[in-house]
Formats: C-alpha cells, sequence, structure tokens
C-alpha cells in the first residue's frame, strides 16, 4: 500500500505534562513525521501542580508548525488524547478563569474525601474520588477561591481547551470524562445528581461524544494557517491512557498492558462494565463506544528508580543496565510511595521506605529492592483488577522501565504470565489519538487498532515463582507495618 504524502493523512495531538506530542500517519498507519513542544509545571505550594492553558495552545502552534513542513494538504482529521483529570476553569466567554489545577495537585485531598463519603458517588461513578480528580478540585475553588467561583461557566478538561482552540466546541469525551467524578460510568452521560453535589449543573459541563466519533471541525483560521483543507474533522479522543490503549491496541478484554513510565499504569481493556472502588481500581469508559478499560495505577515507577539514581549518584540505566540473571528479591523491601499511592491503598499521606538493610553490599541490594518494589506495587494492581473479576490473558509492555530486561523477568515472574514488549516504534496517546482520528474520518471502529508486532516475549522464571510470591508477602507486610506512619 502507498505510504506517505501521497495518501490520506491523520494527525493526532497528546498533550502531556512535561510537553505536548504530535504525529502525523499516513492510511497505512505508518508515522510520517513527529513533533514535540516542552511544558512546565508551577508548584507554587507544598501539594500543587498548575499549568497555564495559554502554555498548551503555544506548544499545539509550534508542534503543528512543525508538522506543516511536511504538508497537510492530504489531512483529514485529527485526534487528541491528554492528561486526565485538570480542572480548566472558563468563564462565559471563555476566558480562563485561573492556571489548570492538574491531575497530580493534592490540595483538594480534604474535599476529595468528603465526596467519597458520600455513597452516591462511587455507585454512579464507579470510583473513589481520588484527590487528583477533577470534582473535588471545583470544590476547593468554591471554598478558598469565591471570586472565581463566582465567574466559573464552563469546566474543561486540558485536551478539551485544545478542542474549543481548535474548534470553537465545548466537548469531551466518555474516557476523560470518567475522571471527573461526574460521569455516570455505566451510562455513559453527566450524572445531574453527582454535579449538584459540587454545586455545578449540566450547563458548565461540555456536551460528550465517543472517542472515534466527529467532536467539530477546524477552524478556518486554523486550516489556512497549516495548509489544511477546509473541514478537517476533530475526533473525540481520549484520556492519556485510553488513547495509549488504542494506540497499542489493547481494546478488547482479556489485552492488558503495564506501562512502566514516571507513574506505573496496569491497564486492562473489558467488555462490560465491572466497577469496583472498594479496591482502588480505576474503572472508566474506553475511548471506544461500549468498552471499558480498568486501571491499577502506581504514582512512582520510573520516579522511583530516577529518585534512587540522584540518592546515589548515577543513572537509572546504570543501574539496571547490568543486572544480570533474574534473582530471589532481596530482603531488602522498598515501598515506592514518595508521593503517596493509589492502587490498591488510596492514600495521599503514605510515604515511601527501605527496610530490611543488612551489611550486604548495600547499592546492589538497595537497586534491585527499588526495582522488586515497584513490581511488588504493580502486583498489587494485578491482584486488584483480579478481584473484580478482570482475567489478564496478554501483557503488553511500554514505557521508558520497559528497556530493563531485569524489570520485566521480574514482572513476568511476579505476574506469573509473559510479557511481550513490542517491535521499537512509538504506541503511546499520539498514536492513539491519530487513530482514534482515522476512525471520526472513516467510519472505521475497533479494527483499526491492532496489536503492534511483538520484538520478543518474556516468560516468567518458573523456578523462582516461589521466591517471588514469598518477597511480595514480605512487601505486603511492610506495606501494613509503615501505614500508621505519616
Amino acid at each position: 500500500q502507498e505510504t506517505g504524502k501521497g495518501c490520506v493523512m491523520y494527525i493526532g495531538l497528546d498533550l502531556g505534562t512535561s510537553g505536548l506530542k504530535g504525529v502525523l500517519i499516513d492510511d497505512a498507519q505508518g508515522v510520517v513525521a513527529e513533533a514535540s513542544a516542552p511544558l512546565v509545571v508551577s508548584r507554587l505550594h507544598e501539594g500543587w501542580s498548575e499549568q497555564s492553558p495559554a502554555d498548551w495552545i503555544a506548544a499545539a502552534e509550534s508542534v503543528m508548525d512543525a508538522l506543516s513542513a511536511q504538508g497537510l494538504s492530504k489531512v483529514r482529521a485529527i485526534g487528541l488524547s491528554g492528561q486526565m483529570h485538570g480542572a480548566t476553569l472558563l468563564d462565559a466567554s471563555d476566558e480562563v478563569l485561573r492556571p489548570c489545577i492538574l491531575w497530580n495537585d493534592t490540595r483538594s485531598h480534604e474535599e476529595a474525601a468528603e465526596l467519597d463519603g458520600d455513597p452516591m458517588f462511587r455507585r454512579v461513578t464507579g470510583n473513589i474520588v481520588f484527590p487528583g480528580f477533577t470534582a473535588p478540585k471545583l470544590v476547593w475553588v468554591r471554598r478558598h477561591e469565591p471570586r472565581i467561583w463566582e465567574k466559573v461557566a464552563r469546566v474543561l478538561l486540558p485536551k478539551d481547551y485544545l478542542r474549543l482552540w481548535l474548534t470553537g466546541e465545548h466537548v469531551a469525551e466518555m474516557s476523560d470524562a470518567a475522571g471527573t467524578s461526574w460521569l455516570d460510568t455505566g451510562r455513559r452521560d453527566w450524572s445531574d445528581d453527582c454535579l449538584s453535589a459540587t454545586g455545578l449543573t449540566r450547563a458548565h459541563m461540555p456536551r460528550l461524544v465517543e472517542g472515534s466519533e466527529v467532536s467539530g471541525k477546524l477552524r478556518d483560521a486554523l486550516s489556512s494557517r497549516w495548509g489544511l483543507p477546509k473541514g478537517v474533522v476533530i475526533a473525540g479522543g481520549g484520556g492519556d491512557n485510553a488513547a495509549s490503549g488504542v494506540g497499542v491496541g489493547v481494546v478488547k478484554a482479556g489485552d492488558a498492558f503495564v506501562s512502566l513510565g514516571t507513574s506505573g499504569v496496569l491497564f486492562a481493556a473489558n467488555d462490560g462494565y465491572q466497577p469496583a472502588p472498594e479496591t482502588a481500581v480505576h474503572t472508566f469508559c474506553h475511548a471506544l463506544p461500549n468498552t471499558w478499560h480498568q486501571m491499577g495505577v502506581i504514582l512512582a515507577a520510573t520516579d522511583a528508580l530516577n529518585w534512587y539514581a540522584g540518592l546515589v549518584g548515577d543513572t537509572a540505566a546504570n543501574l539496571t543496565g547490568s543486572r544480570g540473571d533474574l534473582k530471589a528479591p532481596t530482603k531488602t523491601v522498598f515501598l515506592p510511595y514518595l508521593g503517596g499511592e493509589r492502587t490498591p491503598l488510596n492514600d495521599a499521606a503514605i510515604r515511601g521506605a527501605f527496610l530490611g538493610l543488612e551489611h550486604a553490599p548495600a547499592r546492589a541490594a538497595a537497586t534491585r529492592a527499588v526495582l522488586e518494589g515497584v513490581t511488588f506495587a504493580i502486583r498489587d494492581s494485578r491482584d486488584a483488577l483480579a478481584a473484580t473479576g478482570t482475567k489478564i490473558e496478554r501483557l503488553l509492555a511500554v514505557g521508558g522501565g520497559s528497556r530493563s530486561d531485569y524489570w520485566l523477568r521480574a514482572i513476568a515472574t511476579a505476574l506469573d504470565i509473559p510479557v511481550h514488549l513490542p517491535v521499537a516504534g512509538d504506541f503511546g496517546g499520539a498514536i492513539g489519538a491519530a487513530r482514534l482520528a482515522l476512525m471520526a474520518a472513516t467510519g472505521a471502529g475497533a479494527e483499526v487498532a491492532t496489536l503492534p508486532p511483538i520484538a520478543r516475549t518474556v516468560d516468567p522464571d518458573r523456578a523462582l515463582t516461589a521466591a517471588f510470591d514469598a518477597g511480595h508477602a514480605r512487601y505486603r507486610a511492610a506495606q501494613s507495618a509503615i501505614r500508621g506512619l505519616k
């Protein structure tokens, strides 16, 4: 099949926390071009994390300017992916009222606990009200910034503010909306009761579409600026993890991926809605119709390894590059709760620890303990997903941490499942967004979201199964021992 500039093309834009990435793919899903622009996070106070929406627009302009050098006259659609949960507050003229409060901002932990104390939220949304979710942030604004609160006319998620700029339309899609604590996740619609409990109404919300549906069309001025044809459609898109699920082909029950990035995610696709909020598993709509997904989320994966590397004055690559054969877990236990934990603890105050330090060579033992600690945290997420009835039959590994062969062997052994490593390439949110753009433009469905070719498979080391079971038991005991320490 012909590839490149002569073909129909699609763009995916992924608004992350540290940068915005854009990819241009052809109709065979080959990557024609890519570009990125950095973003910075403002942390004015402990627990705060904010960004200026104007910076997102500037980053998107930079990325689109770079992509336009390839020639965009054949582009038919643009898809959006983005960091979830952020509260972007607009007035009646669509002017931004304050910096966006991001997903990793924990200032609203008291408000989240209060909302979660109302059984309605878990019943309707299928999830715990976590401090990072959007609804408690609005309650915090109402209490602490009343002059801002009085002017709030619309609340948008980060990528949907980009959509407003691209199309002039206030639109969200199901996967991102499911992380607000305002969505009836089973019915795939806003909950008037949940909105009312936070002082809002449906009028404050954008209209909802599925991720593979058309949400609007690119404004003519932007089409002219970048040489796109008029009428380019903007797909609903997806929250970053749902879009990554589409990008890596995890869209059917039984398929899952583990992402070893700054945070760690164990993501499983589901054909039905099966919430179990008591497990601290996230149960969200997927970016495709009539599909859901579940996530176990740990807040520090490679972040924990990088923290340790800084502590010992080395790099993560050096620490993991010469681990050798997989060994039984060390007696030293590392708990990777550097900034609290989500699954399965739902504890913003818990902090990490090394336990069981010995006279044995400390550097090697501690490095292994960090890798094993994150591995056991992922196993906790696997167990939490299993408690809801979710079975993982095929597991892919993505993210920077998947470059560590030792780490992959530890995960395969701890979870007792082969781990498939895709061929080198990008299978993240931007690719998923571009695939959703293709679906929106052509009417295609989940068949577009194919699994990537597999470079190799890492099998569990059955000789170490019992040792990893024992290591996980020590990890859980250490977890219980520190939970009272704040």
